[in-house]
């Protein structure tokens, strides 16, 4: 059954809507490229968590509005938190760096939908996401060196995990642009589609991912998250326990009846 959200649950500039298993959040200032000041910063935060904490939530969608993603902070917000002192310019780092961590924190799945522009922060809210689907002719990159400044939102952390050291820092040090089929590429999207293609596929395979069995989704994801923090022997003991508490617990009967019957209709 469809859910819709009460508007008083999020705040613009950002708009959630949550219906048949799928919440989808959008970055809403279309005319500015859905940059980032700390109002979109808090309020993507919070919508993210809204969806994480709804029972009926399988998987959630972040994209921008106005066919970008998003062109990263917003200039003149920076430039006025400038003024105003650290304190006032950390508190939007900070506040963007929640919405981020909130991605990895929540149960469901996360999928960033990617066109148009994704450079600086949005580049880093792409690689904070589980996974990336974009459009072949979509325009990434870190730009922050072209500007004179450093990463603020995840960057210089997340992406040498991703893509290793070399990738990372030519990237970073370079501000070269990366396509969709780059991204692809590089390990930093799962699929790349074009233009005419992208809102059919993607929408195929948010649609799959909304009808697995949410309790294998999301303990797939935590396996993952947790695993990439621990070294190989801890999180294979983290994936020994997973399994022999899903297989032994309420879900574990259907789910194996269902493998036996798909092997053997296969035989």
């Amino acid at each position: 059954m469809s859910q819709q959200v009460s508007k008083a649950t999020w705040a613009p500039p950002v708009r959630l809507e949550i219906a048949d298993g799928i919440a989808r959040i959008t970055l809403d200032r279309p005319d500015a490229m859905n940059a980032v000041t700390t109002a979109l910063a808090v309020a993507l935060e919070q919508a993210i968590r809204v969806a994480g904490e709804d029972a009926s939530v399988n998987v959630v969608v972040i994209r921008g509005a106005g066919g970008n993603f998003c062109a990263g902070g917003d200039f003149a917000e920076v430039q006025r938190l400038r003024e105003e002192g650290p304190a006032a310019l950390r508190s939007l780092f900070e506040s963007f760096r929640g919405a981020c961590e909130a991605v990895g924190e929540i149960r469901p799945p996360v999928i960033a939908l990617v066109e148009g522009i994704a450079m600086a922060g949005g580049f880093e809210l792409l690689q904070a996401c589980d996974v990336v689907l974009v459009r072949d002719d979509a325009r990434i990159s870190d730009n922050h060196v072209n500007f004179g400044m450093v990463p603020g939102g995840g960057g210089s952390q997340r992406l040498p995990r991703i893509v290793g050291t070399q990738r990372a820092l030519g990237l970073l040090l370079s501000g070269d642009r990366l396509t969709g089929v780059d991204a692809v590429d590089w390990g930093l999207a799962y699929r790349s589609f074009p233009a005419d293609l992208f809102e059919a596929e993607a929408e195929r395979f948010i649609g799959r991912l909304a009808q697995r069995r949410p309790d294998a989704v999301r303990t797939i994801k935590r396996l993952v998250r947790e695993g990439l923090a621990v070294d190989l022997a801890a999180g294979l003991d983290l994936e020994l326990e997973a399994v022999v508490s899903h297989i032994a617990g309420d879900a574990g009967g259907a789910s194996v009846s269902a493998f036996a019957d798909r092997k053997e209709g296969s035989a």
